[in-house]
């Protein structure tokens, strides 16, 4: 019997080669070779790399050439021409359509740069059509939509993108696919469709057996419609790239057979249905990149099918369940930049297929677990099959996880990435490394390592990449020990305690790694590093913050492939030459904070960021701009450059910073360096001795961020081009001698941040025509006008716009002001604000900083109530001005408040016990106006100086003396013009005029009679302010008491 079953067997088996060997080798029908040909001879294509049509010809039959596949009748049924590099030679006239036996055709990956033929309708047998990514344009025909038996299609263009891309418009989705339903498998990835949520599911509704729907990046918006659920035997879903702007249905959870669900960058919203994961067939899930979408992951149970999951960029929060460890599945898990939160769990240990971890820039904290490596390794008789043995990277950056770094890490044997940078670690465990370690990067920067240089890490034979940069390590250390890791090609020890040696004089070079970045800032160096004379593979050199000093060698500007050099914070003084000639293209030079002194050095062509801020140096070269074609930020700041602008730093039309400020620049401003701010994000000539007008010649296309020409000897207006500036976002004009009315024509730029006028000859009231609707100034955040000639009341309109001073702090992240910090990490904003009675510079501005100072000028009436709403305010300052009225009882709005300065006004009645509610508040003053009554007590105003309150002669209470006898408590004076009359207790006001016309008039009556001399001052100062509006106000202070005087 069993002789029987083996003959029958054998028998079939070679009735079946037979019957295999005729069927490849079936003679082609003379036909289809020569339409094959035809063909061929037709089409364009890079014949060296062919690997198919290069191969068609005569001496055999067609049958048997490659990507060629026949019947038994010899026709051809298959033809894969994918990836043959053709460029032309298809259209409606191909011989390709006459094979109408064709059942698979395959074009992928080709360079038509053409329509799809309409023709395809000749193809009726085809069930397999493959046209993705060969660079077809313009709309699909609608002919495709005839080939009734087709099984899978395929029109993706993802990876090559086109001009013209592949369309779905007229035809559309609907008549497209309408006739297909014998469709399993649609992709359409790319291609511009433009349908709304409810027309792709009605349009796909008929594809009963569809099992594969890809249609990335197809311009669909939403909402996701939760009828595709009747697709049942959907079992891939990929959708990315697409605005859906919606929550995802939680009837997805229905989907019995789906197995991926891949919806990155889908702009979803809402909470994700946790049901999901739940799916049994479940294996790949992409949200990646959809930040306000919200979820957790389930807390009992997931498909034990997964094997991808990631959630990235997401709003998923929540601790991760202990139940992970059940995925044994389990090869990726990306959870980085959500708002995961809590101690990772051990259960880690059981995802053995995992490959990648990452959990970067979330908010765990505790310990890292242990895994219980050394307990598997040991106990178990099959250890590769046990913890995490296929992990490849692992990155755990940026959280807040505590205590040791552990040392199996070390010991798994795949493990090429280890980032655990940006987290409170502590120490870093002694460890031993199996011999076939192949671990490549190890970044341990910015945790709390403290103690000497870990030794272990010299055991890293593999290593490449190796940052311990901003942690606490202590102690010496010999570079040469470092270079015998043979492999490293990035090292970073910046910002530790370490001292490092970089001379390494018996080390044979030619043995030294081939190094690429190199960064030692702050390492205690004292001189340059010999060993790398002749390096050839450096990329970037940072020995910053050291205390190198004396000369810049020659050879350092003679490495070949150095793009970028930081040297800032030494104590340079010059810089060896020769420097011409130099062929080197770098990218970076920062030499600032050191004592380079002399003419600016300019010799390296095609460097693209430039800081010689801080040193000595004395002139701009004339022919600088020679040497700035590709120069996008320039920094001379804080040196002693004089002399003018040179004419030549206007060729430099790359430039997006140029800083001069803090400088002895004379001249005046370059009408071209205005007209670049059609280019210029930042342009900073503050603090130096410019004179002249700023040109009006801002152009319509200005995008420049910050103006800042403060503290100059400019005159004149503002300019009113400068309106065109729709971006700008700080104006600093401070301490110049600028004239003019307030620049209401700036009103209608919605950026602006930072507005700086004071210390300048600006006149005329503050009052702008403002349309509400447009909400100018919604952004603004510091205006400060003090010390100039303003006047008027204040309007409750004025303040209504200005919406960034009303939100909470709490509300917004604490930020910087961006300009273009992306491209320039040392340059940042700065600004000069009177706070807690003095004048404070802000080097860096921060976005929840905000300040109004209107002080010394002419302001009169009572102070906005609308400034009560101000609650994200800190500096508030309207002193020395005329201000009337009582200081209103909503001030405990305020309750950032940190500094308020009324002083020197005319405010009336008692200080509102609401304005002791301020917690923050650190500096007062209330001084000379007509305050009355008790101060209240028991609160923080008992802790400021009595000079807070003095001037108001009807206040009393603690820090002031108790209430004296005989002052009136109901004395309110009235208003006087401008800034004047500050105090009238037996004090001559206005001592200039009131001696010259007073004089010979009653010298009695004016000496003996409080209440006629009283008069007879405010009278005066009212028709002189009349009559001479012009004249210069300035305070006097003697003996405590505030005068006023007039001047010409």
């Amino acid at each position: 019997m069993r002789i029987t079953l083996v003959s029958f067997l054998l028998c079939y088996y070679s009735i079946y080669l037979s019957f295999q060997i005729f069927v490849t080798s079936a003679k082609c029908l003379e036909d289809q070779q020569s339409l094959l040909l035809q063909l061929k001879n037709n089409l364009t294509f890079n014949h060296e790399s062919s690997t198919k049509l290069e191969l068609w010809n005569k001496s055999i039959a067609c049958c048997n050439w490659s990507g060629v596949t026949c019947n038994n009748d010899g026709h051809v049924i298959g033809l894969d021409l994918s990836d043959e590099k053709i460029d032309g030679g298809f259209n409606d006239s191909s011989s390709l359509f006459s094979l109408q036996h064709l059942q698979k055709l395959n074009l992928a990956y080709n360079h038509f740069n053409s329509h799809i033929p309409s023709r395809f309708i000749k193809l009726d047998k085809l069930t397999y059509l493959n046209l993705s990514q060969a660079s077809f344009v313009g709309q699909i025909p609608i002919e495709i939509s005839q080939l009734t038996r087709l099984v899978i299609l395929d029109l993706s263009v993802l990876e090559y993108p086109t001009i013209i891309p592949l369309k779905l418009k007229n035809p559309n989705l609907k008549n497209l696919v309408q006739n297909l339903t014998n469709i399993r498998q649609l992709y359409l990835d790319g291609i511009s469709i433009t349908s709304r949520g409810h027309e792709l599911s009605n349009a796909l509704l008929p594809l009963r057996d569809l099992q594969e729907l890809s249609m990335s990046y197809c311009d669909l918006s939403g909402p996701l419609d939760s009828s595709l659920t009747r697709l049942e035997n959907l079992s891939v879903i990929i959708l990315d790239g697409n605005n859906f702007s919606s929550p995802v249905p939680k009837t997805f959870a229905n989907f019995k057979n789906l197995t991926t669900l891949s919806l990155a960058l889908c702009e979803l919203t809402g909470t994700f249905p946790h049901a999901i994961f739940q799916i049994g067939t479940l294996s790949t899930i992409d949200l990646f990149n959809n930040k306000n979408l919200h979820g957790f992951f389930p807390h009992y149970s997931m498909s034990e099918s997964l094997q991808i999951i990631r959630v990235s960029n997401t709003n998923f929060y929540g601790a991760l369940p202990n139940i992970i460890g059940n995925l044994r599945k389990l090869s990726t898990l990306d959870l980085s930049f959500c708002q995961f939160n809590g101690t990772l769990p051990n259960s880690l240990s059981n995802l053995t297929q995992l490959s990648y971890l990452n959990l970067w820039s979330n908010s765990f904290t505790g310990p890292m677990p242990s895994f219980d490596m050394e307990k598997k390794l040991t106990n178990s008789s099959s250890s590769h099959n046990q913890g995490l043995h296929n992990l490849v990277t692992i990155n755990l950056s940026n959280n807040s996880i505590t205590g040791a770094i552990p040392s199996f890490l070390f010991k798994l044997p795949l493990l090429k990435n280890i980032w655990l940078s940006l987290n409170h670690f502590s120490k870093l465990e002694e460890f031993t490394i199996n011999s076939s370690s192949v671990l490549d990067t190890l970044d341990l920067s910015n945790n709390d390592l403290s103690g000497p240089f870990p030794i272990s890490v010299l055991q890293l034979k593999s290593l490449s990449v190796l940052d311990l940069s901003t942690n606490k390590i202590t102690g010496s250390l010999q570079l040469d020990e470092l270079l015998k890791l043979k492999n490293l090609s990035e090292l970073d020890l910046s910002f530790n305690n370490l001292s490092i040696n970089v001379n390494v004089p018996h080390v044979d070079l030619s043995f030294i790694p081939n190094i690429s970045f190199l960064k030692l800032a702050r390492c205690n160096l004292k001189t340059f590093p010999s060993f790398l004379i002749n390096h050839t593979t450096l990329i970037q050199l940072d020995l910053s913050d050291n205390q190198i000093q004396g000369i810049v060698p020659n050879w350092v500007w003679k490495l070949p492939y150095l793009e970028a050099l930081n040297i800032s914070h030494n104590l340079l003084t010059h810089l060896e030459g020769p420097l011409q000639n130099l062929t080197s293209y770098w990218e970076i030079l920062d030499l600032h904070n050191n004592k380079l002194q002399g003419p600016i050095p300019f010799f390296l062509k095609s460097v693209e960021y430039l800081d010689y801020s801080t040193n000595k140096f004395s002139v701009i070269p004339e022919d600088i701009g020679n040497y700035l074609s590709s120069t996008y930020f320039l920094s001379f700041s804080n040196n002693s450059l004089h002399g003018s602008i040179p004419d030549s730093l206007c060729n430099a039309s790359q430039l997006l910073v140029l800083d001069i400020s803090f400088n002895n620049i004379s001249g005046t401003i370059l009408p071209c360096l205005i007209s670049m701010t059609s280019t210029l994000d930042v342009l900073n000539l503050g603090k130096n001795d410019l004179t002249g007008p700023i040109p009006d010649m801002f152009l319509a296309s200005c995008v420049v961020r910050t103006l800042n020409f403060h503290e100059n000897l400019l005159h004149g207006p503002i300019p009113k081009s400068l309106s065109h500036c729709s971006s700008l976002k700080i104006l600093d004009i401070g301490s110049n001698q600028m004239v003019g009315r307030f620049p209401c024509f700036l009103k209608n730029i919605p950026t602006l941040s930072v507005l700086v006028l004071r210390n300048n000859k600006f006149h005329g009231s503050v009052k702008c025509s403002l349309s509400l609707a447009n909400k100018p100034w919604k952004m603004i955040q510091i205006v400060d006008i003090a010390f100039n000639n303003f006047n008027g009341k204040l309007s409750e309109k004025y303040f209504t716009a200005w919406e960034r001073m009303m939100h909470d702090e709490h509300d917004d992240v604490s930020e910087f002001i961006p300009t273009v910090e992306a491209f320039n990490p040392y340059y940042h904003d700065s600004v000069t604000v009177s706070n807690k009675g003095q004048d404070m510079e802000f080097v860096k501005i921060l976005t929840i900083f905000t300040a109004i100072d209107f002080s010394s000028n002419h302001f009169e009436g009572p102070i906005p109530k609308v400034l009560m709403k101000f609650k994200a305010i800190h500096v508030l300052n309207f002193s020395n001005n005329n201000l009337s009225g009582e200081i209103p009882s909503t001030i405990g709005n305020l309750k950032q408040l940190e500094s308020l300065d009324l002083s020197n006004n005319s405010l009336v009645g008692e200080i509102p016990m609401q304005l002791a509610s301020l917690s923050f508040l650190s500096y007062l003053n209330l001084s000379f106006n007509h305050l009355v009554g008790k101060i209240p007590t028991g609160t923080q105003l008992q802790s400021f100086e009595a000079s807070s309150f003095e001037g108001n002669y009807g206040l009393y209470g603690p820090p002031l003396t108790e209430k004296p006898d005989g002052i009136r408590q109901d004395l309110h004076p009235q208003e006087t013009c401008g800034r004047l009359a500050k105090s009238s207790d037996w004090n001559i006001l206005s001592v200039e005029f009131g001696f010259v016309f007073g004089l010979g008039i009653l010298i009695i009556p004016f000496m003996f009679w409080k209440r006629w001399r009283e008069d007879y001052c405010k009278l005066l100062d009212t028709i002189l302010c009349k009559i001479f509006p012009w004249m210069h106000v300035e305070y006097v202070n003697h003996r405590g008491k505030s005068f006023t005087s007039l001047r010409w």
